[in-house]
Parts: C-alpha cells; sequence; structure tokens
C-alpha cells in the first residue's frame, strides 16, 4: 500500500507506484472535478493522466486508450460511458485570450478536467479543484507527488 511521507509526498519513483495511486486517484475523483498537474518536463503527468483514463476504461469494460500529451492539440478528450474527460496542456498557451479560446472553463460540471501546466490558469477561482503537484529529488533519480484539495476525506485515502 502506498502512503503519503511524512511531508504530504507519495513517491512514485517506480512506474508501479505511480499506476497505483492514479488507480487509486481514479477511484476517488467524479464529474465536476478540475485537476491541475503541475510539474517539470517528464516527471510523469501525462503517465498519471494515462493510468488514471486507462483504469476506468478498464472498468467501464472499455477499449484502452493510447494517452498521449496533448502539446500541440491543446486538448484531447475521452468518452467513457456518461463520463466525459478533457485533458489540455496548456504549455503553448502565452496569454488569457488564448486561454479564453478554448472554453476550459464551460461545461466544468459535466466533466472531469486534468490540466498540464496551468499556471496561466492560477488565478481563476474553480469549485472542486484538486492540484497534484509533481516533483523531482536526488538528481532527477526520485519523483514525488503531492496532492493539495479542500475535501478532506478525499486527502485521507492517500494518508
Amino acid at each position: 500500500m502506498l502512503t503519503a511521507t511524512k511531508g504530504g509526498k507519495i513517491n512514485i519513483s517506480e512506474e508501479n507506484n505511480t499506476k497505483s495511486v492514479a488507480e487509486k486517484f481514479s477511484k476517488l475523483i467524479k464529474q465536476g472535478d478540475f485537476i491541475l498537474l503541475s510539474g517539470n518536463l517528464g516527471v510523469g503527468k501525462t503517465t498519471f493522466i494515462k493510468y488514471v483514463i486507462n483504469f476506468l476504461q478498464k472498468v467501464n469494460k472499455q477499449k484502452i486508450s493510447e494517452v498521449t500529451s496533448p502539446t500541440f492539440t491543446v486538448i484531447n478528450e475521452y468518452q467513457i460511458k456518461k463520463i466525459l474527460i478533457k485533458h489540455y496542456d496548456l504549455y503553448r498557451i502565452k496569454n488569457k485570450k488564448e486561454l479564453n479560446n478554448l472554453g476550459i472553463q464551460e461545461n466544468l460540471k459535466d466533466q472531469i478536467t486534468f490540466v498540464e501546466w496551468p499556471e496561466i490558469i492560477k488565478k481563476i477561482k474553480i469549485k472542486n479543484s484538486i492540484n497534484l503537484i509533481f516533483e523531482y529529488k536526488k538528481n532527477y533519480s526520485e519523483r514525488y507527488l503531492s496532492i493539495i484539495s479542500g475535501n478532506k476525506k478525499f486527502l485521507n485515502e492517500f494518508k
């Protein structure tokens, strides 16, 4: 069983740990959740999302999709039964006008939204937001995940 470290960080250095945490996370999220993923390039944000989406597909007896980063398309969508998942990558978004054109705040209650590189939207107040902070330690040989949410019941699942 994976648990948070003393500082509240979950060790996801091994890909199996990332998968386990993502599967546990997928059991807790629901439509209307807005998940912000922060961290350096290559730290595991897209891999985490892939495991969440693939686990939800498996549970719902759907074909497993190849989940890739929407760095160039900006958004990928996945329909899993009645659940719509939108996966945004805002790495190339440079200003609020470009952000507004994406419609990222539309129909939030009807979907699960994942946003990589959310720095440009940090000031937007969104209900049901969950912050996932991915970081490297020890010369990039270790990776950790911190989960920040206003929902204490949600956070208790990772203690």
